[in-house]
């Protein structure tokens, strides 16, 4: 049995707009912090944990929410997330993995949404406030090409039906949140073949590895 490097547990955290393809980058992301044997869990947001679970069900298929009323909902199941998994892992010295993280709230309760980067921040210093993610990988697409691929799904979820106007304003939130976070973001054009973008994201790692190692 090949023996776990014990090291300095790390927070990693997958973002991106709908149609990005987050499921394929994480299954490379799990390829390579197995290739360097971390042990590691996946999570994911809105949910990750019994309560949250029940909550992202309120958010995805509710007919309607109001835009503060989502926005708290996000972070009450980002409480019961943090407080349940990813601390007890990450004090358990495991590395943690989580597809979308408070970063999402920035670009689709901030920008999305249109309540503006302050409320988040301060959610963010409430709630989130020292388990902040080490490393972020950002899948940047253009909504257009994004929401053309999750088509062959089928039946979508209420953030899915929202309007194009939406999605560009998630992408300009998400590329601001990366500029104020530039030491730690690593955006990939996720509108390249899979190869390339799976080529882009184990570059990345490498360029990060010696943070995060």
């Amino acid at each position: 049995m090949i023996q776990k490097h014990k090291l300095t547990p790390r927070f990693i955290s997958l973002e991106g707009s709908e149609g990005a393809g987050k499921t394929t980058a994480l299954k490379v992301i799990r390829e390579i912090l197995d290739g360097w044997n971390i042990e590691y869990i996946c999570t994911r947001e809105p949910g990750g944990e019994p309560t949250s679970e029940k909550i992202r069900d309120i958010l995805l298929f509710s007919e309607k929410l109001h835009a503060k009323t989502e926005l708290l909902l996000m972070f009450a199941s980002r409480n019961e997330h943090l407080e349940n998994v990813i601390k007890p892992a990450l004090n358990a010295g495991k590395w943690v993995i989580s597809d979308r993280f408070v970063d999402a709230s920035y670009a689709y309760q901030g920008g999305g949404r249109e309540l503006g980067f302050d409320r988040i921040k301060w959610l963010d210093e409430f709630i989130v406030s020292d388990t902040q993610t080490d490393f972020t990988v950002l899948l940047d697409i253009d909504p257009a090409i994004g929401l053309e691929r999750i088509k062959v799904r089928g039946q979508s979820d209420r953030i899915e039906q929202e309007n194009m106007e939406f999605f560009y304003r998630i992408a300009k939130a998400y590329k601001r949140k990366a500029q104020l976070d530039s030491h730690k973001y690593a955006i990939i054009d996720a509108a390249q073949t899979i190869e390339k973008v799976k080529s882009d994201i184990i570059q990345s790692f490498e360029d990060f590895k010696e943070q995060l190692m």
